[in-house]
């Protein structure tokens, strides 16, 4: 049976029931530090987060650091992360961001956005996951889960990632954003496939746009 709410209802009834549903909401990426998180979440770009913790649970035994990663030459790390995507441009990418990290930021990641998007491979999403998951700052990072769920449930239009998180942080409480956006990307994994979604066992579907309209 369908319900009728607006948006903000919507919300207040999925923050109940995901949390219900989701109840230890977190990142997928393993990781120790910000920077493994960083050097992760760089990874994980057209890739699955199983796979990039594959690969830096043997990389970050030695290379944790901004300092250990530039002992390896592009080769050696790129034979140490060629199971991933990409993963020629992502080295490239990692070298450069551990070189400015150790130039420009005394060796840390830095904490705010402005700071993070200066770093080579960094793009909105995974500043905002850095801030989220590192720092526990205010953020709504918006992968394809996000984007996909969100917009099935009627909470965004689904033009862009960028409109989605505007859309998103305008109508949910920021107190809920790092909650939420873990809790939409792990309903994505679980039932709100991007192929076959499991509607008829999803605890949403009363209040899914996506089910009231197929």
């Amino acid at each position: 049976m369908t319900k009728k709410i607006n948006k903000r209802e919507k919300v207040e009834e999925l923050v109940e029931i995901f949390s219900k549903h989701y109840p230890e909401p977190g990142t997928a990426l393993e990781h120790n530090s910000s920077f493994e998180l960083l050097i992760a979440t760089i990874l994980s770009a057209q890739t699955t987060d199983v796979q990039v913790n594959k690969v830096t649970k043997e990389l970050f035994k030695e290379y944790n650091t901004p300092k250990a990663v530039l002992k390896l030459s592009q080769k050696e790390l790129e034979e140490k992360i060629n199971s991933i995507g990409l993963y020629r441009n992502k080295t490239k990418y990692i070298l450069k961001t551990c070189r400015m990290l150790i130039d420009d930021f005394g060796g840390e990641v830095p904490s705010t956005r402005k700071e993070l998007l200066k770093l080579a491979g960094v793009g909105r999403k995974t500043a905002n996951v850095v801030l989220a998951n590192a720092f526990y700052k205010a953020a709504f990072p918006v992968d394809t889960h996000v984007f996909r769920v969100s917009e099935r449930l009627g909470l965004s239009s689904g033009k862009n990632v960028n409109q989605t998180e505007k859309e998103l942080t305008k109508l949910i409480p920021k107190k809920y954003w790092i909650d939420f956006h873990h809790w939409l990307i792990d309903h994505g994994r679980a039932i709100c496939k991007a192929q076959n979604p499991d509607c008829e066992n999803c605890f949403a579907s009363h209040i899914c746009r996506y089910y009231q309209n197929n």
